[in-house]
């Protein structure tokens, strides 16, 4: 009997922590691609929106491509991440917001897509900084469109 009590507080300390903790996170994955019919180098999803804490894997289909966060379009306190050509990344995204990402070789020719952490952002309110290319800066405009049209807010 004396076991008992030992294990019986043990477990009423782990069953009370229970409501405190994070519900499971999610990985989710994003390829590089060199092309689909969207144009060159995109990301697919070109836009994804998960929950603060979830993880997004960057996968590369081919080799070449090296992700990062744009750190002009990120939310305030989060983390930028880079990595070196023909590198994944997993990432775990906990600030809530809109964040830009961008494949490094390939930006000036339009690499990136919209990550969307919560719902409290809406995509109307990114900001796309004057440092992107032009291309890319167009390639940010058509993925809000096609997301909207899609139903995302």
């Amino acid at each position: 009997m004396k076991l008992w009590k030992p294990v019986s507080l043990l477990m009423a300390l782990v069953i009370s922590a229970l409501p405190s903790m994070p519900a499971w996170a999610e990985t989710y994955e994003v390829k590089l691609l060199n092309r689909n019919e969207t144009g060159p180098y995109p990301f697919e999803p070109e836009f994804l929106k998960i929950k603060p804490g979830d993880k997004v894997t960057f996968k590369l289909v081919t080799t070449g491509h090296a992700p990062a966060s744009i750190e002009a379009m990120m939310p305030a306190g989060a983390k930028p991440f880079r990595t070196k050509i023909n590198q994944g990344i997993t990432v775990e995204f906990t600030e809530k917001g809109l964040y830009g990402i961008k494949c490094i070789p390939h930006f000036s020719m339009g690499s990136v897509m919209i990550l969307q952490v919560g719902d409290e952002a809406s995509l109307d309110d990114l900001k796309i900084s004057s440092d992107v290319p032009p291309i890319s800066q167009k390639r940010f405009k058509d993925i809000i469109a096609r997301a909207k049209a899609a139903g995302a807010k």
